[in-house]
This record gives C-alpha cells, structure tokens and sequence, in this order.
C-alpha cells in the first residue's frame, strides 16, 4: 500500500527520496541487479517498514557499469522510523553487498514535488 505524501501547511505534497550512485565492474553487473532493483533484497528490507513506496534502477546509457537508484519513502519520517528500527539489518546487508560496487556515493535526499491534483 501507498502511503499517501508527506502535506506541510501552504506546501504542495512531498514524499522524500534518496538517490545513490554506483560503479559497477561488468562481470558483477548481474549479481548488482539481483542485489539493487525493485525486486531485489533492499527493496525487500525497505519493504518491512511503513512508509516505504518503491526503488527505481538506472542504468546510465553512454557509462558502462554505471547506475543510480531512487528509494522512495512517503515522508523523511518514515525513511528516519526504518534507520531506528532496521539499522542492523540495514548494515548487515551493505557488508555483504559492498563487493558488488567499485564505488558507492550517496547524491542526496531530496523532496519530490508531486502534483496536488492527483
């Protein structure tokens, strides 16, 4: 179920996102995908909290090996209540998938502006 946005008083509905980049060596490409899409084990671990929407995948088109993903939550309450409950998990499953990537930056947090109409 969808949470429905995060609505702060005069603002238009939000939900709160957080976008990482990877680097990934051809031969993991595979085993990254497993690990990083919507159906794969961070999806399922952010799917045992509240509040948690989808995970996109990117694959960047023009630079081999690259990707993003784009976790998102109904509000930066509820990406917030899933660190205090599921850090240990959450650090657990990093450890085993750290040597999937040549490089890992997280890009930011940001608020996605949705439109009130919908």
């Amino acid at each position: 179920m969808i949470e429905q946005p995060a609505v702060s008083p005069g603002h238009l509905p939000e939900r709160y996102v957080c976008v990482w980049e990877f680097r990934v060596a051809p031969a993991r490409e595979e085993e990254f995908v497993a690990a990083y899409g919507p159906s794969g084990d961070w999806a399922r671990l952010f799917r045992q909290a509240s509040g948690y929407i989808e995970t996109l995948l990117l694959r960047d088109q023009t630079v081999p090996g690259r990707f993003l993903t784009v976790d998102r939550w109904s509000s930066q309450h509820a990406h917030d209540m899933f660190f205090a409950r599921f850090n240990r998990d959450y650090e657990a499953l990093d450890g085993r998938c750290a040597s999937l990537t040549e490089l890992e930056v997280n890009l930011g947090s940001f608020r996605e502006q949705l439109d009130p109409a919908r």
